[in-house]
């Protein structure tokens, strides 16, 4: 599934392309479940709609209406958004799709806008979905309901990641960050990144680490997302930039999938692999050690 790098990635290259098009026609195929939404409510909220913005809450999209309704996307695992226009770009799982005749077997749903421009989503496993829903009642789905801060907002404060981090202080420390409810969008790749640069072992106990190191790693789970973002996302194997290009952050990795390979700091020391929390898991044995 992508992380938050990716889906921003994502999100910046429609917010340049979509914004004050007109919807003229939406066509749903094969998968139903892909656009769960009814035909009245289609035509009145959706068709003849301009786009207004285009937004992102931890993993999913948000494409906001002039209708006061909203588009709610999720590409869960090989999710593609694919702009056909005066601009031609694909955005999501690196397959054909992005560049071949649309729509093809993949193609869910295809948004066409008045001036002749078109939105595709296509989705091989068919996992993802979008639903169209009044924007003021986007907040009460239930994964936003329960879904933390987001890391890079400027009122995010590491006093609020701790206080929400320290209500499982009975679990280790990479689950823990990976739990959505706790902070919004860091994944495997970037949690493995965070916490080799703070200096914290995976499977230390919330409890048993300092306030100062948890705001060591919430500083470092910042940094890291960043540069993610700036990289185009970890998409070396999963996902590409709005312009059709890989991104490049895991050239860049420390310790994710350098398995083998030393450790940036401790030359003389290889990366590890383990598993926490079933979950694969790059280490460095000296910068990292559970407490």
């Amino acid at each position: 599934m992508p992380e938050l790098p990716e889906v921003e990635t994502i999100r910046a290259g429609l917010a340049r392309l979509l914004p004050q098009r007109k919807i003229e026609a939406v066509a749903v195929y094969d998968s139903p479940k892909s656009f769960p939404n009814g035909e009245e409510q289609t035509k009145q909220f959706l068709i003849g709609a301009d786009v207004l913005r285009v937004r992102r809450r931890a993993k999913v999209l948000l494409i906001d209406l002039d209708t006061n309704y909203t588009l709610v996307v999720h590409l869960k695992m090989t999710g593609q958004l694919v702009f056909r226009g005066e601009t031609n770009f694909g955005a999501g799982h690196p397959t054909d799709s992005l560049i071949g005749r649309l729509p093809d077997r993949s193609t869910r749903v295809q948004v066409d806008f008045i001036d002749g421009s078109h939105l595709f989503f296509n989705d091989q496993r068919k996992f993802g979905w979008i639903k169209l829903l009044p924007t003021q009642e986007v907040g009460y789905l239930s994964f936003f309901q329960k879904v933390g801060p987001e890391p890079l907002e400027e009122t995010t404060t590491s006093e609020q990641f701790i206080g929400r981090v320290r209500r499982h202080n009975n679990m280790m420390i990479k689950p823990a960050i990976l739990d959505q409810s706790v902070i919004a969008g860091v994944g495997n790749i970037y949690a493995d990144e965070a916490l080799w640069a703070a200096k914290i072992h995976p499977e230390t106990r919330v409890g048993h680490l300092s306030d100062e190191q948890l705001n060591t790693l919430f500083k470092e789970i910042r940094a890291v997302l960043l540069l993610g973002i700036e990289k185009g996302g970890s998409t070396d194997k999963n996902y590409i930039d709005a312009e059709g290009r890989r991104g490049n952050y895991l050239s860049f990795a420390r310790v994710f999938r350098r398995e083998g390979q030393p450790c940036p700091v401790h030359p003389d020391q290889e990366i590890v692999k383990l598993k926490v929390a079933g979950r694969g898991t790059h280490i460095c044995p000296v910068c990292q050690v559970v407490q």
